[in-house]
């Protein structure tokens, strides 16, 4: 009870932050609302070529046989891009998650610490196609960072990974997708060989907020079960001095997971600092 509690408590101060946000851009000059639009836009390309780094907050319940697990995870998540050439760009995107979990795998037991770090790297063309494709493509590391070993897989693991997406006035609609098997590690643990699945569907308003529907989407070929958490979230920017950010705050629902995985509803906060060049 103290948990779902402390949720609703933080859900209701991150709703109020979100409306103060939403009024900030409004002060930003014309010149700089043009370039917000810009920046709005390149946040919903996952190969644009923007420092940015989010650090994305997510709570998840109804872990086990009697659904009294829960998990909080952070990932700080830093894209960085490289320029190779005048016609290419090299994009690299890091998922480096924080988990604190209770009663998983059994009752009574905790456990928080470091997990398994995911990076990418995406070869990416630096102009559209004539169509207006967006696309890259590049490998994949699964690294056995955990530091514990409930935390991780204890599998290091490569594979490929790809995106495509069009952006027509204010929508972005595209996929995000990777396969990754293992290549060695600890052998009393199962082997990699999960497939990803994200699509990408976003709109970006005259205000600068974007609405976004995705499915972070996985299928685990060893064990034969989907993961599927559908995700809603609201995004804005806004500047405190000259910083700018990006808030989003988000809702979780549980259409499939494994035997004794999440069910029901979740949440996501998340918090992105930019480095537009």
């Amino acid at each position: 009870m103290k948990t779902t509690l402390s949720i609703k408590k933080i859900l209701q101060i991150l709703t109020i932050i979100l409306a103060v946000t939403m009024i900030v851009p409004s002060s930003w000059a014309q010149d700089e609302k043009d370039d917000a639009t810009e920046l709005a836009k390149k946040l919903a390309n996952p190969v644009a070529a923007l420092i940015s780094v989010p650090v994305q907050y997510n709570y998840d319940k109804n872990y086990g046989p009697e659904d009294d697990g829960y998990v909080n995870l952070v990932n700080v998540q830093p894209v960085i891009p490289f320029s190779m050439n005048d016609e290419w760009n090299i994009i690299t995107r890091t998922i480096i998650p924080y988990k604190d979990q209770h009663d998983i795998p059994m009752k009574d037991m905790e456990e928080a610490g470091l997990g398994d770090i995911t990076a990418s790297q995406f070869f990416s063309p630096k102009a559209p196609t004539a169509g207006g494709l967006i696309w890259g493509v590049g490998p994949v590391e699964l690294l056995p960072t955990a530091s514990h070993d409930v935390l991780g897989g204890e599998q290091w693991g490569l594979g490929p990974t790809a995106v495509a997406l069009k952006q027509m006035g204010g929508w972005t609609i595209g996929l995000l997708t990777s396969h990754i098997w293992s290549l060695g590690g600890e052998d009393t643990r199962s082997n990699i060989n999960l497939t990803s699945l994200q699509p990408i569907f976003s709109y970006i308003t005259k205000t600068k907020t974007t609405l976004g529907v995705t499915t972070e989407s996985s299928y685990d070929w060893e064990e034969n079960h989907w993961s599927v958490p559908v995700i809603a979230q609201v995004s804005q920017l806004f500047k405190i001095g000259p910083q700018i950010l990006q808030f989003s705050l988000g809702g979780k629902y549980w259409a499939a997971s494994p035997d004794n995985g999440p069910e029901g509803w979740g949440m996501r906060v998340q918090l992105t600092f930019l480095f537009p060049k």
